[in-house]
């Protein structure tokens, strides 16, 4: 297993359609493809959507297989998770896939003011002591990155098996005043008809947690413009 990390690690380091924006001093500096993800690596100007905390990729291909005309980069500081989802890309030939490893806090040096259209974020660690609830990736200091980077009215998507996240984050943006879009704390049960994608993608922890009984909550909100 070891050994596995190792070559993956070697490997992922010569993937065209992986970057690396890994904090070596206090202070990170810009990505040099900061405002400029879409004209120069993706060569079109289709809508930029980000997967957070990506893991093996799961979500970022298969939401790039069912919208080909929009760009997707999945962030994940764990180069082995991220091996896995590079390598599809790569062998499906998928010219709208980029992985990005880097820490979550850091992705307003990794994209400028409005040039993300849409924020997945799938099966995060809930941080459920007390005492980490500003290491929760919806919480209002996350919230805040994401506003920085996201046009006007973009969307931002949770998906989760902890029914105590969903529900932090959904008296978090109600106190915040954001526009809830869609909100349920069974997705699987729930008879609303939603987009194919919510159920059709199901991320490695998504089939593990389905599995064990554990019921996904879904929830999506805009940003204030």
């Amino acid at each position: 297993m070891v050994k596995n990390k190792i070559q993956r690690f070697a490997e992922i380091e010569t993937f065209e359609n992986v970057f690396h924006h890994l904090q070596m001093e206090k202070a990170i500096p810009d990505f040099h493809l900061k405002g400029n993800w879409r004209q120069a690596y993706f060569k079109n100007n289709n809508p930029l959507v980000l997967e957070l905390g990506c893991g093996k990729g799961e979500y970022t291909i298969g939401l790039a297989e069912e919208f080909p005309a929009k760009n997707f980069v999945g962030i994940d500081l764990k180069g082995n998770r991220i091996w896995r989802g590079a390598c599809t890309a790569l062998e499906n030939n998928m010219p709208n896939v980029a992985f990005l490893r880097t820490r979550i806090e850091n992705i307003y040096t990794a994209f400028s003011k409005g040039e993300v259209s849409e924020i997945w974020i799938t099966f995060p660690d809930p941080q459920p002591q007390l005492g980490r609830a500003k290491k929760r990736l919806t919480s209002p200091r996350f919230l805040d990155y994401y506003n920085t980077i996201l046009i006007p009215g973009g969307t931002v998507h949770l998906k989760t098996d902890s029914k105590p996240l969903y529900e932090y984050t959904l008296e978090t943006l109600q106190e915040r005043k954001h526009t809830i879009i869609d909100s349920t704390d069974d997705l699987y049960g729930d008879t609303t008809q939603r987009n194919g994608s919510l159920k059709d993608i199901k991320t490695y922890y998504e089939q593990k947690f389905s599995k064990l009984g554990f019921k996904i909550c879904y929830l999506s909100w805009t940003m204030p413009g």
